[in-house]
């Protein structure tokens, strides 16, 4: 960034919305880049990714979540999905395909900065850590890096502060309102948010997602993380 400044690229069809959001982040100290379709946003991610993108999920054509599926596949760039008033299935699907945050519509835009502020945050470089090994889990936050196993595990930014959590409380119970306050930084919010991302990182550090040994389930009370493994979860309502 030839500016020094972060960059954030907003794909939005709304042509008012997209002005006024582009307008704001740049007041706030960002550069932006504007598209208000998802073909040639795609085409300006293959060629060089922002810092973070913000994607509205109902684009006609290529829609947000094509694009948010296709950044995941190299990338763990931060996204941030904008969805509709009230629609919790277009959030929880947003985040089932790599979304790291979303923004219901329609919003403050305070809230928006606020949110991409933070995702920025969670990628600036960590002080250095030394490694540390939890059970089958080898840690090193330095580099934020992760293995099960000896094996070293894909994880976006989301999943791994995730994991981080959990290994750094072996064996506790992890409440979901406690667990959305400390890795997303929320006061308040949609508690399907952590449901969604215990599922995407349970398809990567589990043997077998659906009847998980490690990232358990405690009905009615959150969640458990037994870094060594243990007996397999039968699979129930909402896990599956």
């Amino acid at each position: 960034m030839s500016s020094g400044r972060a960059r954030v690229m907003v794909v939005e069809d709304d042509a008012a919305v997209r002005t006024v959001v582009g307008d704001y982040l740049r007041a706030g100290g960002y550069d932006v880049d504007l598209y208000s379709e998802g073909e040639s946003a795609r085409e300006a991610l293959r060629a060089d990714l922002p810092d973070v993108l913000v994607v509205d999920r109902m684009l006609p054509g290529v829609t947000g979540d094509d694009l948010c599926r296709e950044v995941r596949r190299t990338s763990d760039l931060p996204v941030i999905m904008l969805t509709a008033l009230g629609a919790v299935e277009q959030r929880i699907a947003g985040l089932e395909r790599g979304a790291d945050d979303y923004v219901t519509k329609p919003f403050a835009l305070k809230e928006l900065r606020l949110r991409v502020d933070a995702q920025l945050r969670r990628r600036a470089p960590a002080a250095p850590a030394d490694a540390f090994t939890v059970g089958d889990f080898r840690i090193d936050p330095g580099h934020r890096r992760a293995w099960r196993g000896g094996e070293e595990i894909a994880l976006t930014t989301r999943e791994y502060e995730l994991l981080l959590y959990c290994v750094q409380r072996p064996d506790q119970v992890l409440a979901r309102d406690d667990v959305l306050g400390e890795v997303w930084g929320w006061s308040f919010g949609d508690a399907s948010t952590v449901t969604v991302h215990v599922r995407r990182l349970r398809e990567k550090i589990e043997p077998e997602p659906r009847y998980p040994v490690y990232l358990r389930t405690e009905w009615g009370a959150g969640y458990r993380f037994t870094p060594r493994g243990g007996r397999p979860m039968t699979a129930g309502p909402g896990e599956r």
